[in-house]
């Protein structure tokens, strides 16, 4: 199956400190509050997920969403979570540690297209 959300050697790095600092997590991929489209780490279970959310897959053991209305933006796109130097203003775990959570982008290959990991409406 083709992952539709990865996650890069140095932001797994930060995902083990939050988790250490936090236990469970989980993200949330920002429509546009805050720092714009970035990806929102949050204790597991503090953001009230719904029907209009989208599970995509997990990136180094915590869960990945998004709004279904983003989601059918970005279908056709995988996404890499990285992390940037910089203090974001989003209300995300690691901006006290000085740098943010970002998202790569690229469309997906026709290939990568027919075998992409399923999707999950809601929590």
């Amino acid at each position: 199956m083709t992952p539709r959300v990865l996650v890069t050697e140095k932001a797994k790095e930060v995902i083990d400190t939050l988790r250490e600092q936090n236990g469970s997590l989980m993200f949330h991929q920002s429509g546009g509050c805050c720092d714009g489209s970035s990806p929102m780490c949050y204790p597991a279970g503090e953001l009230m997920l719904d029907e209009n959310d989208v599970y995509l897959g997990e990136i180094h053991k915590c869960p990945f969403y998004m709004s279904k209305d983003q989601f059918e933006y970005w279908r056709h796109t995988q996404l890499t979570v990285d992390i940037t130097p910089g203090r974001g203003s989003s209300f995300s775990l690691e901006i006290p540690l000085g740098v943010r959570f970002v998202i790569d982008s690229r469309l997906f290959s026709e290939e990568e297209t027919t075998n992409l990991a399923p999707v999950k409406f809601g929590p």
